[in-house]
């Protein structure tokens, strides 16, 4: 059977252009779905969905099951009645995302808007809520845990009276409904933002791009997931973490990386069929077409730190799931569409789980150069069965990242990759797509040749990230035509479907 070969474009909904200070869904969104078509584009790459913690980062959220209500797009409530243009604010920054406005803005108009739902808003409306209530089988409690969160001044969960902290059934209970109004506008929230985020990827389907999410194999532990579940983790009977999760020292790191993440308890997972990863990934397959899973390696090995350490460097490596975590899914859910990200120092156990389900691996075309030939993300190492990247979120763009390259190592790219250094982003962009990988996607702003200042994130530094937002005029018929034609040059376009 003939391989398909696809291309798209990596770009969070956080950085389109467009009113309320931070990138919606709404119609820059549609705009942008249509650039996609325009330039035969066929697959559209985004970070995780869910509701952003401290630090703004969508790696690190309050659900792995809930979107981000400062996502929602206020004008395409207007119609519906339960916002008021008087009530948006035309005058915020246009460029980087600055929460601490955007925050109190956008959450305070989608109260206010909750409110007027409630009180005028018709019988199908309220019934079509109300279906979506019974039918979302974690939205009370993640209404419940972000109601507290603010009854108590955003303190972590483990913080708050034992009583509701450790879910005592009478103290659920008496919040539940002591802070309804809460709940009520958090459940509204999430009503608005899975009708417009469906109804957006309707849009993408019908023009034949798939969407591509991204799931962090850990949770936050100051979460609804951990909160709701915490048999599934290694927490002690006050519910605080005993072991957490991170990596090893390396050559990049003598101390190696402390996450913090609360790791999973996975015998207590298994026992219950690992029916809580079931959920979880059966929820992000309706919302994406396919789902990158990050840190796959920790599926087949994860290294454990005792909780209290101060770096990495005292963990152990323990063995996770492995084949069977991917029969429960595959016996629940059919055939996956994963891709897994592999990237690092990978064992040949963690290649052979991969490669015993089929999912594909990433390569990042800024990871191969400076080792040799041998190193398997240069492109005569490429296989079929994987995504190959210019590179991703927590890499420079690659007019910035190649700017800072030591004259020599800039010409050992450009004879290996036969180029002039004018339009570095572009001629990768190229040798992306010339890849044998079925799948090449870039960052959008490679596409637009931006410099550093364009970046999204930089790992280990914690603040100012996540804010990179581009302008509509960027995004003009000769980008479109210029990258299409790069597309049906290399077999990635639509005719080739």
């Amino acid at each position: 059977m003939q391989r398909r070969r696809k291309s798209g474009i990596l770009l969070h909904p956080s950085s389109l252009p467009g009113p309320g200070g931070i990138g919606s869904l709404g119609e820059d969104a549609y705009r942008f779905v249509d650039f996609l078509q325009k330039a035969d584009q066929t697959m559209w790459q985004i970070l995780p969905l869910g509701p952003t913690a401290y630090g703004n980062s969508p790696y690190s959220c309050y659900s792995a099951f809930a979107g981000n209500p400062l996502l929602i797009s206020l004008e395409s409530i207007i119609d519906d009645g339960d916002v008021d243009s008087k009530d948006l604010k035309p005058n915020l920054p246009s460029g980087r995302v600055d929460y601490s406005l955007v925050q109190p803005y956008k959450l305070g108009v989608l109260r206010k808007a909750a409110a007027r739902f409630f009180k005028t808003a018709d019988q199908r409306r309220k019934e079509d809520f109300w279906y979506f209530c019974d039918n979302t089988f974690w939205l009370h409690d993640h209404a419940l845990f972000m109601a507290l969160k603010e009854h108590y001044s955003g303190k972590s969960w483990c913080d708050w009276p034992e009583d509701i902290a450790l879910r005592k059934l009478a103290a659920v209970a008496e919040h539940s409904e002591k802070l309804g109004t809460a709940i009520g506008e958090h459940k509204y929230m999430q009503w608005q933002f899975f009708r417009q985020w469906q109804r957006l990827k309707a849009y993408t389907n019908d023009r034949h791009i798939e969407i591509i999410g991204d799931m962090p194999i850990f949770v936050a532990f100051d979460s609804t997931d951990v909160w709701a579940n915490p048999h599934l983790f290694h927490l002690d009977k006050k519910g605080r973490p005993t072991l957490v999760a991170g990596v090893p020292p390396d050559y990049f790191s003598k101390t190696g990386q402390l996450w913090g993440n609360p790791l999973y308890n996975w015998e207590r997972v298994a026992e219950e069929g690992f029916s809580w990863w079931v959920a979880r990934v059966r929820n992000d397959l309706s919302l994406y077409d396919r789902v990158r899973i990050d840190h796959f390696r920790g599926f087949e090995a994860y290294w454990a730190v005792p909780a209290g350490e101060k770096t990495a460097k005292n963990g152990r490596w323990v063995k996770g799931p492995g084949d069977a975590l991917f029969y429960a899914l595959a016996s629940q859910l059919g055939a996956v569409p994963l891709i897994a990200e592999d990237l690092g120092v990978i064992t040949p156990e963690v290649e052979a789980l991969r490669d015993k389900f089929g999912f594909p691996g990433m390569k990042i075309l800024q990871f191969a150069f400076g080792s040799g030939p041998s190193n398997p993300y240069l492109p005569h190492n490429h296989v079929q069965n994987c995504a190959v990247y210019t590179g991703t979120h927590d890499n420079d763009t690659t007019s910035g990242w190649f700017a800072l390259l030591k004259e020599k190592e800039k010409q050992d790219i450009l004879c290996y990759l036969n180029i002039g250094a004018e339009n570095i982003s572009w001629n990768f962009v190229r040798s992306t797509l010339a890849s044998v990988a079925d799948m090449a996607i870039f960052p959008l702003q490679d596409i637009l040749g931006l410099d550093s200042e364009a970046r999204m994130n930089v790992p280990g530094v914690a603040g100012g990230n996540w804010s990179w937002r581009f302008s509509a005029e960027m995004l003009d018929n000769g980008v479109a035509k210029r990258l299409k034609a790069l597309t049906e040059m290399y077999g990635r376009g639509r005719s080739n479907l």
